[in-house]
């Protein structure tokens, strides 16, 4: 048996799982010719259950209830494979997948040293495999499994991106197939041709502009959104590759990058699009945005949006061990929650930059498992210029792999786009086109805001505050949430009865809190009356408000132009009249702090009073070729390398979790997310995340239950809310995930420490 009786009483069959796990598996390697390969991965992976001690744990424990440690039963799989791909050492490392296939990829030095250690001596593994062939007796056929034509055995990356693939769809594989024994209902989501989603695009497309310009009339700026529009949907003709999509703030970003990547996957036969944003603001903008054109008005939705970042696999915070309905120890991750990780199985996806890259680096199967879903996709990098610096050597690198030997097309899209090409996985051999062949008139036709810069001894958080609120619509852009906490309350300070008007944005608040502190400032904005809006930089990609007045506090140039696409972003008002001012506070989070430093130093000599504006292209495209050469020049007192350089000789050595550890572009240690039950929700919606969360701790949990609680979820740092769980303020639910059950500002959210 392979896994205990389900809800029917049935036990689940050996050969059944082998070989449905296979068949899967190969289903989903097929596109980059992997499909031989993950068969014969998915075939074996669980070799080591056929020992007498593991069956026997497993009959224990399904007759009593009881949990029976059983032996490991990775090892005789990781050898049966080993044996037949000897002849072709570039597949051996494929034998990490089924070594890591419940704990994650290990590095292949150690998987080496215990394949090493099992030739020598098999008797530990050999009655598993004996008695496995004999319900089986194809896993004893000793053929080595075909490599993909594409692959070149001196190739490290190639090498190392093809044990991620595979884990992956061995990884989905084996979830499924276990997932539909438990629960019978389980099925893979129906495969929607990508020809029927772009036409239901462009035609709702199309309906939403009519409407606009009946209700509104037609503008010119109408006129040229669709002139780039249709200038997109000739250039997704082309063939795959990576393309440059090169807009300014307001020229109808998401919807070109929408069209094109949907026409171009209609054109090419691709099978799913990807969207990756920085910040969880633009993915929940976005994601709407593309649910209303996409999405049908019965039946399963098309876009899935993915932000979470809860790993049901972490190391456990010390918690009670009080048993829940399914005996699991509280302060443990079931394996309902193993089986229900996101997948990505569906035809639109709208994600975070740290999910994206997480899943593409990632070693745990509940990171890799949605990897493979990749292949034959296009991916949309959305404000591409938010990648990380010290990483952007092995993030070039992976991407590269996908789009020569993964079937995807890569869109780099923002208005302030990077030199990437001057950077060494890309100079040569990889072409880039460009979506819109001249974006510079545009950039000048776009032009609606002037800049004035604030520096010196007299400007402070609070200085900025009082001159903002002289203002009857206005937005401060601030470095960090204390920073925007502190405007907050000086402007209620000034207030002395809360004004509907003063609003507040930091990832400290959830998702859906966020949502709707947007809704009100787009209306209050709409209706001309007074709103005064603090934010972190979440605001200044994908949220469209339209203020006459804002402020940012010192960062990188591209950072205060997307600060600046809030205002007058529909040009209704005189560029002289429409005020980006860019204030150095005092006793402000100071941008060395956030930011890289190389930026800042290559931005001080180019932008500023008596400067350039952050909106000069000539001068954004000087700063980030100045801005690499600077991190080329920090390589030799770097440890980690100053684009990432060390990462990639680790991926070159197979390193799987170290190379995990360093790629986070969110460290663990520094947030976490946590799920937040408002008082101001409706009480059936208050209900409805409580099932989710209570699904979670008890119950058998889905896909759609962490669906259910994304926008529930704040972040706050991991050292906070330690404290918090000590404290009595937060609870866990499950893996790394807690509830916060302490005081929840209706405005600011969770408020951080004085």
């Amino acid at each position: 048996m392979a896994h205990s009786p389900g809800h029917q009483g049935t036990w689940h069959w050996y050969e059944d799982h082998a070989r449905g796990t296979a068949e899967l598996a190969s289903r989903f390697a097929e596109p980059w010719g992997g499909g031989d390969l993950a068969y014969r991965l998915g075939r074996d992976h669980d070799t080591g259950k056929g020992a007498c001690e593991w069956q026997e744990g497993l009959i224990e424990e399904a007759t009593t209830g009881r949990k029976i440690r059983r032996p490991p039963h990775n090892n005789a799989g990781t050898l049966l494979f080993a044996r037949t791909a000897e002849r072709v050492p570039a597949l051996l490392p494929c034998a990490g997948v089924i070594e890591g296939h419940h704990t994650g990829l290990s590095a292949w030095s150690e998987v080496r040293l215990r394949l090493k250690a099992l030739m020598i001596d098999s008797s530990e593994v050999d009655e598993a495999i004996h008695r496995v062939a004999m319900v089986m007796p194809e896993v004893l056929d000793g053929s080595c499994p075909t490599v993909p034509n594409w692959l070149d055995p001196r190739d490290t990356a190639a090498v190392e991106m093809l044990v991620r693939m595979t884990f992956s769809a061995v990884i989905d594989a084996d979830r499924l197939d276990t997932a539909a024994h438990f629960r019978p209902g389980t099925h893979i989501r129906p495969h929607v041709g990508m020809h029927e989603l772009w036409e239901r695009y462009e035609a709702r497309r199309q309906g939403a502009l009519v409407e606009r310009q009946r209700s509104k009339g037609a503008s010119w700026l109408d006129k040229l959104r669709e002139n780039v529009y249709q200038e997109a949907l000739e250039a997704a003709a082309g063939k795959p590759g990576v393309y440059r999509l090169h807009l300014p703030t307001g020229a109808g970003k998401t919807f070109t990058g929408g069209g094109f990547a949907l026409r171009h996957a209609s054109l090419h036969g691709l099978r799913r699009v990807i969207v990756a944003v920085p910040f969880i603001s633009i993915t929940e903008q976005n994601a709407a945005e593309y649910r209303s054109l996409l999405d049908p008005e019965q039946g399963p939705p098309v876009v899935l949006e993915h932000h979470s970042a809860v790993n049901v696999e972490a190391p456990q915070s010390p918690g009670t061990s009080t048993n829940g309905r399914h005996g699991q120890k509280r302060g443990q991750p079931n394996r309902w929650a193993k089986l229900a990780t996101e997948n990505w199985d569906a035809p639109f996806i709208v994600t975070t930059t740290v999910r994206l890259i997480e899943t593409i680096f990632g070693n745990t199967p509940w990171a890799t498992r949605r990897l493979h879903r990749l292949a034959n996709s296009v991916i949309v990098l959305d404000e591409v210029q938010a990648l990380p610096d010290g990483l952007l050597t092995p993030i070039l690198s992976g991407l590269r792999e996908l789009v020569e030997h993964y079937g995807v097309t890569l869109v780099l899209s923002s208005a302030t786009q990077p030199e990437l090409a001057a950077l060494n996985p890309w100079r040569s051999g990889l072409p880039q086109r460009d979506v819109v062949a001249a974006p510079a008139p545009l950039f000048e036709q776009l032009r609606r805001v002037r800049y004035e810069w604030r520096t010196g001894p007299d400007v402070t958080l609070t200085s900025i505050a009082a001159e903002a609120a002289d203002h009857d619509q206005v937005l401060v852009v601030v470095n960090g949430t204390k920073d925007a906490n502190r405007i907050h309350r000086a402007w209620i300070g000034t207030n002395h009865e809360e004004n509907p008007g003063i609003l507040h944005l930091s990832t400290r608040m959830t998702g859906g809190h966020r949502r709707e502190t947007i809704q009100a400032a787009k209306q209050r904005l709409g209706e001309g009356m007074g709103t005064f809006l603090v934010s972190t930089s979440l605001i200044e990609a994908g949220v469209n408000l339209d203020f006459p007045r804002g402020y940012r506090a010192k960062s990188t140039p591209e950072s205060e132009q997307q600060a600046a696409g809030r205002i007058n972003r529909e040009g209704k008002r005189p560029v002289k009249d429409s005020v980006m001012t860019v204030f150095d506070p005092q006793d402000g989070l100071k941008p060395e702090m956030v930011y890289n430093t190389c930026a800042i130093a290559a931005a001080s000599r180019r932008f500023g009073d008596g400067l350039a504006d952050p909106d000069d292209l000539d001068a954004l495209r000087s700063y980030y070729q100045h801005r690499y050469r600077l991190q080329a020049g920090q390589h030799s007192k770097d440890p980690n390398g100053a684009t990432g350089e060390v990462i990639e000789a680790l991926r070159a050595k197979l390193h799987y979790p170290e190379v995990a550890r360093r790629m986070r572009m969110i460290d663990n240690e520094h947030s976490l997310a946590v799920v937040v039950i408002r008082l101001s929700l409706e009480e059936e919606a208050r209900q409805a995340v409580q099932k989710a969360v209570d699904q979670l701790r008890d119950g058998l949990p889905t896909p759609a239950t962490y669906r259910a609680l994304q926008e529930h979820m704040a972040s706050i740092p991991r050292r906070e809310l330690e404290l918090a769980i000590n404290a009595g303020h937060a609870v866990e639910i499950t893996g790394d995930l807690h509830q916060w059950v302490g005081s929840y500002h209706p405005q600011r959210g969770i408020e951080p420490p004085a």
